[in-house]
């Protein structure tokens, strides 16, 4: 079981650039970490306004100009030179809009915004396969409390993939890195859609007692509202993708089928290797059933020592959504990604100052930790606990 560390172990790991401030009591220490947070999130809440809407709106214009260069370029390639390049604008806006744009909006980040501006939460439609009432329920509801919490948080498995040792094992997970390198990672937004939707739950359940995660039965009922939800999204976007589109260009719809399938893939791996950095690793905190914060000190403790950072250029963060920055998104989760990017030194220093682990390394090491937990996890508990 990956508890947290102890105290003293906390402060040797939190390598940053101040000195851990002594205290009196953990209650003390909690209370000056909740202060030292809250100042933040009050400072960068308030200020969220015009600048971050002219920042999303041109990012979005690139996105859309993306959009239109990309599957024009698809629909008139004659040689493979144009074809990936029009792949290559297409990923462009498919990443933008799932990452950037849509996952920002979808956490309110610019809700307190006045005006019809368009990058509101309710209404907005995620170019994604993804239902946005069934995600945010489930990841911005439960996810975004209780990371890494088992029986609390949907997201320590994926289907058949078990991402911490909470979640019981069974004879399938010994596959589970295959699966998640050569099923999740390609489908990862229509697999999403499974996971949120509760389609998972319907044809495999949780492993737990509790049984499911985002349904109560499989009745008949249950069974109908899932359809819905799930096939809500499913037709009208891969019927544009892989109908529509291909159907516009007569006897070549072989080829725009190909282009748009490979830049769904392409934005689905992206994502994938962005999202599973972020809580998983050997050195992630997780938490048993039942586990709950002492106060709000130890919540931000909770959410910043089950995170990952990685570190990765401006564009490559633009295209990751911030979700670099997982743990000041998890602290500050209505933040547009740029304030993100700038509190992110100051949360680093707080966390040394206050002894909490802040993990953060180059991408390719943080994946390559997450894939190895899950190759980790493939084998049942008693294994895990005897090679440990």
């Amino acid at each position: 079981m990956n508890l947290p560390l102890a105290h003293h172990d906390q402060v040797a790991l939190a390598t940053n650039s101040r000195t851990v401030r002594s205290f009196e009591t953990e209650r003390e220490r909690y209370e000056s970490l909740a202060l030292a947070l809250e100042a933040i999130r009050e400072r960068e809440e308030a200020a969220v306004g015009e600048e971050d809407l002219l920042y999303i709106r041109r990012v979005n214009r690139i996105s859309r100009t993306a959009e239109v260069i990309g599957r024009t370029l698809i629909h008139f390639s004659f040689e493979p030179i144009t074809f990936s390049l029009g792949v290559g604008a297409l990923w462009v806006h498919k990443q933008l809009q799932a990452t950037e744009v849509g996952h920002t909006v979808l956490h309110g980040a610019f809700d307190k915004i006045p005006g019809d501006h368009g990058f509101k939460s309710e209404g907005y439609t995620w170019q994604t396969p993804i239902d946005e009432k069934s995600w945010h329920r489930g990841h911005n509801g439960r996810h975004h409390g209780a990371t890494n919490v088992a029986g609390r948080d949907p997201d320590i498995h994926f289907g058949p993939v078990r991402l911490t040792e909470d979640t019981p094992w069974t004879k399938s997970h010994r596959l589970q890195l295959l699966y998640t390198l050569f099923v999740l990672f390609p489908n990862f937004g229509a697999l999403m859609n499974l996971h949120f939707t509760g389609a998972v739950d319907l044809m495999q359940g949780n492993g737990r007692e509790s049984e499911f995660d985002f349904i109560k039965d499989r009745s008949t009922a249950t069974k109908k509202d899932v359809a819905k939800r799930l096939l809500r999204k499913f037709v009208p976007y891969y019927a544009k993708e892989y109908v529509l589109f291909p159907l516009l260009a007569g006897p070549f719809f072989w080829k725009v089928m190909l282009g748009n399938w490979l830049s769904e893939m392409m934005r689905d791996v992206y994502s994938a290797a962005t999202i599973y950095c972020g809580h998983v690793g050997e050195h992630t905190a997780t938490y048993p059933e039942g586990t709950r914060p002492k106060g709000k000190g130890h919540w931000y403790e909770m959410q910043v020592e089950a995170s990952n950072n990685f570190e990765v250029p401006f564009v490559l963060s633009v295209f990751c959504g911030a979700l670099d920055h997982q743990i000041e998104h998890h602290l500050f989760p209505k933040l547009p990604t740029q304030r993100l990017r700038k509190v992110a030194p100051e949360v680093k220093a707080i966390c040394a100052e206050h002894g909490v682990r802040y993990h953060t390394d180059s991408w390719p090491r943080t994946l390559k930790k997450a894939l190895s937990q899950i190759a980790r996890l493939s084998g049942p508990v008693e294994t895990l606990r005897a090679a440990a």
